[in-house]
Protein backbone atom coordinates (compact mmCIF):
# COMPACT_ATOMS: atom_id res chain seq x y z
CA UNK A 1 0.00 0.00 0.00
CA UNK A 2 1.14 3.62 -0.64
CA UNK A 3 -0.26 6.96 -0.63
CA UNK A 4 -1.21 8.77 -3.79
CA UNK A 5 0.86 11.83 -3.41
CA UNK A 6 4.01 9.37 -2.46
CA UNK A 7 3.39 7.31 -5.57
CA UNK A 8 3.38 11.15 -7.42
CA UNK A 9 6.92 11.48 -6.28
CA UNK A 10 7.84 7.63 -6.50
CA UNK A 11 6.97 7.84 -10.21
CA UNK A 12 8.32 10.89 -11.27
CA UNK A 13 5.55 12.85 -11.88
CA UNK A 14 5.68 15.08 -9.08
CA UNK A 15 9.67 15.59 -7.61
CA UNK A 16 8.39 16.84 -4.56
CA UNK A 17 5.30 16.47 -2.26
CA UNK A 18 4.19 19.72 -2.72
CA UNK A 19 3.95 19.74 -6.61
CA UNK A 20 2.30 15.97 -5.91
CA UNK A 21 -0.52 18.20 -3.76
CA UNK A 22 -1.09 20.67 -6.52
CA UNK A 23 -1.55 17.93 -8.94
CA UNK A 24 -4.02 16.03 -6.94
CA UNK A 25 -5.52 19.40 -5.87
CA UNK A 26 -6.12 20.55 -9.40
CA UNK A 27 -7.93 17.82 -10.40
CA UNK A 28 -5.00 16.56 -12.82
CA UNK A 29 -4.85 12.87 -11.58
CA UNK A 30 -7.67 9.89 -11.91
CA UNK A 31 -7.74 6.57 -9.91
CA UNK A 32 -8.95 4.06 -12.00
CA UNK A 33 -10.86 6.28 -14.14
CA UNK A 34 -12.28 8.62 -11.54
CA UNK A 35 -10.63 12.04 -10.71
CA UNK A 36 -8.85 11.69 -7.27
CA UNK A 37 -8.49 14.99 -5.10
CA UNK A 38 -7.22 13.35 -1.67
CA UNK A 39 -3.74 12.90 -1.86
CA UNK A 40 -3.92 10.76 1.19
CA UNK A 41 -5.67 8.16 -0.77
CA UNK A 42 -4.58 4.90 -0.15
CA UNK A 43 -3.49 2.71 -3.01
CA UNK A 44 -3.72 -0.77 -3.73
CA UNK A 45 -1.75 -3.34 -6.53
CA UNK A 46 -4.20 -3.43 -9.09
CA UNK A 47 -5.10 0.37 -9.04
CA UNK A 48 -4.56 2.42 -11.90
CA UNK A 49 -3.48 5.84 -12.09
CA UNK A 50 -3.40 8.28 -15.13
CA UNK A 51 -1.84 11.73 -14.94
CA UNK A 52 -1.06 14.40 -18.41
CA UNK A 53 -2.78 10.86 -20.51
CA UNK A 54 -0.22 8.34 -19.21
CA UNK A 55 -1.13 5.69 -16.98
CA UNK A 56 0.46 3.43 -13.99
CA UNK A 57 -0.43 0.56 -12.70
CA UNK A 58 0.18 0.67 -8.90
CA UNK A 59 1.34 -3.15 -8.48
CA UNK A 60 3.64 -3.35 -10.88
CA UNK A 61 5.74 0.17 -9.97
CA UNK A 62 5.25 -0.53 -6.40
CA UNK A 63 6.92 -4.22 -6.69
CA UNK A 64 9.72 -3.16 -9.28
CA UNK A 65 10.57 -0.64 -6.80
CA UNK A 66 10.45 -2.25 -3.28
CA UNK A 67 14.06 -3.32 -2.29
CA UNK A 68 15.51 -6.88 -2.25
Amino acid sequence: MIKLDQFLKLVGIAPTGGQAKWLILDGAVKVNGVVETRRGKKLVAGDRITVEGKTYDVGQIVVDNSPS
